[in-house]
Formats: C-alpha cells, structure tokens, sequence
C-alpha cells in the first residue's frame, strides 16, 4: 500500500475516533445525576474519553509500517521500557490513581467546602489528575490528588452542606436579656434561629445561631447579622 494511502487511512481513524469520543462524550453528559453520583460520574466519564482517544490514536499511528516497526521494538524490550516510563511517570500514574479513588471513596464531592492545611475553598472540580478548588476570594487551588489522597482534608459539607452561623452581641448587664433575645430573632429572620446568653461578666454576651445552606453562604450571613443586630439593638436604645 502506498505511503499516502496508509496516511488516508490514519486520517480516517484518527477522525472517525474523534467523532466517536464526542458522541460517547455527549450520550453520557445528557444525565441528570444527584450530587453524590455525579463526582464519580464525571470522572469515570473522563477516563472512558481518555481511553477511546488513545486506542484510536493507537490504532491509526499503526497503519504506518515505520511506526509499526518501532512499536515492535518498544514490545522486544518493554520490560526495560516499562521500568524507565514507571519511574519516569510515577508521580502521573500516582495522581491518576489517586483521582479513581477520590471518585469512588468520595472523601470529597463537587461544591464541598473544605479546609486543606492552611488554605480552604468550594471544590470546583475533580480531575483525572488535578482537584480545582475556590477560596472565598475567587482564587484557585490546582491540587495533585496523590496530595488530596494522601494529607488530612477538613470537609464541612461530608454529611451536611448547611453550616451554623453565629454572632455574638455584647450587652449591658442591666438590661432585659430575654427581651433582647427577641428583638435578636427578629433580626434573624428565621423562626429556628436560637439565642444563647454565653457569658455573664463584665458585659453579657448573647450569641445569635441560624443554620445556613453552606460555608460561604454562612460567612455572608454573619456579615449581614451583625449589621442588622446593631442597627436594631442601637434603634432600642441598647447602645448610648
């Protein structure tokens, strides 16, 4: 077979393997999956993409006889071949391992806030190799999941996004503090939220507790409280 017909037939394969990859790619994106699936979902669905692109680009590069010949030595001395690529690609291979197993173990799902050393976000997404997270300040973390894997994550959200935000207000200890409790609940907007007197000293202290969504939705919150509670509390006359 001419030279150019075996590059005809490269062509076909590798672009009839790209219109297979897409297909596949589009079929398994049309689903609807709860939150607990779609972190495994997502990156099974990357793993099989990955695999048809490389037995298509496999099969293409071996309708040309000089790629056949140096596959057929690579095949001679694959064992040596193996032991250079494995340690030449451990730490690759060791991230894509650790990327199955976060998606089948699930020590974290897409949206969890977490806490990771010193730093702390929303994960964004999981990767074959890498773990995208948001820090409240719209950064990004790219973190090897061979580290995500293997250090000690802090997840808030493993068995409940919702996350408590409180406030603590100072008060003089002459005034009424059930009556200010109330007008603390009002404040809330919430009719679960809670109001503790967490200290008696030189001031008494009251800690106002409603339940939010999740992590950063609890930050804000407490933003918007203590905003509210001293406006409310000064309007009371609490504050000279």
């Amino acid at each position: 077979m001419p030279l150019w017909h075996r590059l005809i037939v490269f062509g076909v394969v590798l672009f009839m393997t790209l219109v297979v990859a897409k297909l596949v790619d589009r079929r398994l994106a049309r689903r609807d999956l709860p939150a607990a699936a779609i972190t495994r979902y997502r990156v099974l669905r990357r793993s099989a993409i990955t695999l048809i692109i490389f037995v298509g680009l496999l099969s293409a590069l071996l309708v040309i006889p000089q790629v056949r010949a140096v596959a057929t030595g690579i095949l001679a001395s694959g064992a040596v071949i193996g032991i250079v690529v494995g340690f030449a690609s451990q730490r690759t291979i060791g991230n894509l391992i650790a990327g199955l197993l976060i998606a089948f173990t699930q020590p974290i799902q897409l949206g969890d806030y977490i806490e990771f050393g010193d730093l702390s976000g929303v994960v964004e997404e999981i990767g074959l190799t890498y773990t995208f997270v948001r820090t409240p300040d719209n950064d990004r973390l790219v973190i090897p999941n061979e580290k995500m894997a293997s250090d000690t994550i802090r997840n808030s959200s493993i068995r409940s996004r919702k996350k408590l935000a409180q406030v603590t207000v100072q008060v003089p200890l002459d005034q009424d503090l059930q009556a200010l409790g109330g007008l603390l609940r009002e404040v809330a907007e919430d009719e679960a939220a809670e109001v503790a007197v967490s200290a008696l000293e030189d001031k008494a202290r009251l800690t106002l507790s409603v339940w939010a969504p999740d992590e950063p939705a609890a930050a804000r919150l407490e933003d918007e409280l203590r905003l509210r509670a001293h406006e409310r509390l000064r309007a009371a006359g609490v504050f000279a």
